[in-house]
Parts: C-alpha cells; sequence; structure tokens
C-alpha cells in the first residue's frame, strides 16, 4: 500500500472516530468527547465511544467490543484524541492497550489537559507501540474545542449568542418591568434550536434587563437534555424574587452586589463594587470545572464581552422584522464562519480566530 493510500485509510478510520464522538455531545462534561475504532486487516472490529465522566473511556468500549480478542495484537487502534496514562475514576486507557498487546495506535491530537499531556505516548512509545499523530488533527481539536480552550486558557469557551432584526435592532424601547412579553426576532425553528444549543453547553448568562424585560426561564423545554446551570448578573439587586430565574426549576447562581436577605432559589456570589464583574464570573466557572457558558444577555452584556475580547463564538440570528427604531445590536468585525437558514430566519456563526 502507498503512502498516500495509507494515509486515506487513517483519515477514514479517524473520521469515524470523530463521527461517534459525536453521539455524546453535551454528555460527557468534564471529560472530552472521544471516539475509537479498531481495525484489523483494513475493516473495523470493534468501535466505541465514551458515554459520560466515570464511566468506560472509548477505547476500552472500543477493545471489548472485538469479538475475537486474539486479533488485536495484529490490529491498529484509532482515537481521536490521547489516550490518558493517569488513574482517575478509571483506569489508563494506554496500559489496556499495552495488555491487549495493541502494535499500532494511531491518533487524532495529544491531550494537553495537564494529567495526560503527551504521557499517554511516551508510554506507548517507551513498551514499543508505534503512534501515529496528527490525523485529522485540526478537526479533533475543533470537536472538543471547549474542552481545550478550557484547559489552554483557564476559563469556559464563550458563545456569545444574540437575535436582531433585518435593521440591526435587538429590541424596541420597552419600559424594564417584570413579566413583559419577550419581543420575538426569530421563528420557532430557531428558537429551537437555541434550546439544543442549551442542552449541549454547560451555563448560560444574562443580566439584570434582560431578566426583568423578557423574564426567561433559560431552561431546555422545546429539547431534551439537561437545563444548564443559570446564571445572572445583577449588580445592583434589582430583580424580585419571583421571576422564574429563581423558581428552582434549574441550579442558579446570583452575582450581586450584597447578599440580601430574601426568598430567592439560589447561590449568591458577591461582586465588589470597584471590581468588573465579567472576570469574576469567568473565575468563578474555572473553579466548578464548567467548560462553557453561552451568554443571552442584552446590548450592554453583550458589548463588554466583545470589548474584553472575551468570546470564541458568536451564534447571531436575523429575523425578517424591522423595528426601524430601539436597542442597536452589538456588531462582529468578522467574516461569518458560516450561515444557516431556519426558514425566515438566517444564523449566522462567527468564530474569534485572529
Amino acid at each position: 500500500m502507498s503512502l498516500s493510500e495509507a494515509h486515506k485509510n487513517h483519515d477514514a478510520f479517524m473520521g469515524r472516530c470523530l463521527e461517534l464522538a459525536k453521539h455524546a455531545e453535551g454528555l460527557t462534561w468534564p471529560n472530552p468527547m472521544v471516539g475509537s475504532v479498531v481495525v484489523f486487516d483494513g475493516k473495523i472490529i470493534g468501535e466505541g465511544y465514551h458515554l459520560k465522566a466515570g464511566g468506560p473511556h472509548a477505547e476500552v468500549n472500543a477493545i471489548n467490543a472485538v469479538a475475537n480478542q486474539e486479533l488485536l495484537s495484529r490490529s491498529t487502534l484509532y482515537v481521536n484524541l490521547e489516550p490518558c496514562a493517569h488513574f482517575g475514576k478509571t483506569p489508563p486507557c494506554s496500559l489496556l492497550i499495552l495488555q491487549k498487546k495493541i502494535p499500532r495506535v494511531v491518533i487524532g491530537c495529544v491531550d494537553t489537559f495537564s494529567q495526560v499531556a503527551g504521557k499517554g505516548i511516551k508510554m506507548l512509545k517507551e513498551a514499543g507501540v508505534e503512534v501515529i499523530t496528527g490525523i485529522l488533527e485540526r478537526e479533533s481539536r475543533e470537536l472538543n474545542r471547549r474542552f481545550f480552550t478550557f484547559h489552554e486558557q483557564k476559563r469556559p469557551y464563550i458563545i456569545l449568542k444574540w437575535a436582531e432584526s433585518q435593521d440591526g435592532f435587538l429590541d424596541i424601547e420597552r419600559e424594564t418591568m417584570p413579566n413583559s412579553r419577550p419581543t420575538w426576532i426569530t421563528n420557532e425553528f430557531a428558537r429551537r434550536a437555541v434550546h439544543l444549543w442549551r442542552s449541549r453547553e454547560q451555563s448560560i448568562l444574562v443580566g439584570s434587563v434582560t431578566a426583568l424585560k423578557d423574564n426567561p426561564s433559560l431552561t431546555v423545554r422545546d429539547w431534551s437534555g439537561s437545563h444548564p446551570l443559570r446564571l445572572v448578573l445583577d449588580r445592583n439587586n434589582k430583580l424580585p424574587d419571583y421571576l422564574s430565574l429563581f423558581s428552582g426549576e434549574a441550579p442558579t447562581i446570583l452575582f450581586c452586589g450584597k447578599d440580601e436577605d430574601d426568598s430567592k432559589h439560589t447561590e449568591k456570589i458577591i461582586i465588589p463594587d470597584d471590581a468588573s464583574p465579567i472576570p469574576i464570573i469567568l473565575d468563578e466557572l474555572w473553579k466548578r470545572s464548567i467548560q462553557s457558558v453561552i451568554v443571552e444577555g442584552g446590548a450592554r452584556l453583550l458589548r463588554a464581552f466583545i470589548d474584553m475580547d472575551l468570546w470564541d463564538e458568536a451564534r447571531v440570528f436575523h429575523g425578517n422584522k424591522w423595528f426601524e427604531n430601539g436597542i442597536k445590536a452589538p456588531s462582529i468585525k468578522k467574516t461569518p464562519l458560516y450561515q444557516e437558514n431556519f426558514k425566515d430566519s438566517k444564523l449566522l456563526v462567527y468564530r474569534n480566530i485572529s
């Protein structure tokens, strides 16, 4: 087989690893999404993926799926992320690979998590295993961009999300009052997509103006899955305790100016008067191993993240309505990565890549 043919085969089998890994999107926190296949004589004889933290890793599931275990000593194992070499909630995958005498391992990308970070590759090579790295490396890092951002930048992956009218407004001018109805810009298909996103991310943040105007629940109502951790920024302690965010329906953290004795069903974190709230919020998420946050706040909160260059992705819906005046939407001075249509609503996705 030529080198080019071998490389094509590597790409195909690694592509299957990535497909498998995606089955557990939003379910593996704080672990990454990982898929693995075992190949013998050019055919997949076992495959698996990591289902959830604390459960068997992808390599274990793929190896256990091989009916004839004697073939493992003549097979190649593919995995989109470097096998671990440390004892955590499960034994090291690199050790299992050695115990099964698998002679070749093909890896998508190195795991930069400090407890792995090349140790798995080193263990395999020192034992005489042929290790090939960098196969679909960009795609492998893309799949686990939240995981890599968290461990490399010591903060969660930040997704900004808003909807704007065709003439560039977030909202009409409305009174800031509890229980007022949201001004819908997008259609039901776009709103359902937002609930899907919520089910895949670990937390969601809004400011006090949005909480008062729209009285949102920030839960997964139109999709299945777990509710994200709700984060509410209320520096001036002006939010009433009967808002939906304080219903106790989902875990909630209130970032506020002082700890008042009230009936809010929420944990409180105090923000000093002279402190910027965004670094405090991000640091708190880092401490709690929260790897992603959707910012669904109003114009001021969104612009604050943009001005501080603290964002990784922006998902901007454009509806078919015209407001003529109102609250101006933030602007992203980048070319969209891609565009998607939801009938009469259009989604533009941006990445903050220099």
